[in-house]
């Protein structure tokens, strides 16, 4: 079986979301540990093999670490041939291009917004949280459910799992406000929410 080293309420649920999406729970085991908060509790847990005690990671039967959201993301979309798009299947670019987007544009900007940091080089680099919201708007704005149309994918949980934990950065936006909570009652999110919610219980 495949490992998921995970930790509730974090990166990691967006990963159990898309194992719920794609329904290969009896594929993957899930073990919870702990990571370092940013209110100073938790830390890193021994039982976790991630080499910077982070979360989430995937470790292969063969024994490989997958670390990075949208890495693990495209290895199980590829390997279980679901919520994404095959190697030579048509929209396979754009795939690749929202899921690499969200780790080299799009969380960048959000976490220097929300820590207040600004400097040119930030700017010069990822441009804003306005270039980003455009490119969003104009993805959606042709009346699509989803990013890749009609089908939800793995780019959908991952973007908009930003906006999950940042319900006051949602745009005001309607095409991008209706995409977030569309996600958000994806039945693979509440499920996830429901075994993370389970999960703290153990922890307490």
């Amino acid at each position: 079986m495949l490992t998921l080293y995970h930790a509730p309420n974090s990166r990691s649920t967006r990963i159990v979301s898309l194992i719920d999406a794609m329904d290969i729970r009896d594929h993957v085991e899930i073990v919870t540990v702990t990571v370092s908060r940013q209110d100073g509790s938790g830390g890193k847990d021994p039982a976790n093999p991630h080499p910077e005690g982070k979360v989430p990671l995937l470790v292969t039967e063969e024994g490989e670490q997958i670390r990075e959201s949208n890495a693990i993301m495209i290895y199980l979309t590829d390997r279980f041939g679901t919520h994404g798009r095959a190697v030579g299947e048509s929209g396979r670019g754009t795939y690749l291009s929202w899921m690499t987007w969200y780790g080299n544009v799009f969380e960048p900007v959000y976490v220097l917004g929300f820590a207040q940091a600004e400097h040119p080089v930030f700017t010069t680099t990822w441009r804003g949280i306005p270039e980003a919201v455009a490119v969003l708007q104009e993805a959606l704005s042709d009346g699509r459910p989803f990013l890749m149309g009609d089908d939800m994918t793995a780019a959908d949980l991952l973007i908009s799992s930003t906006y999950f934990w940042f319900r006051d950065g949602v745009p005001d936006v309607p095409e991008i406000a209706a995409w977030v909570e569309r996600c958000a009652a994806l039945d693979c999110v509440q499920k996830a929410a429901a075994f993370d919610a389970a999960e703290l219980a153990k922890l307490t």
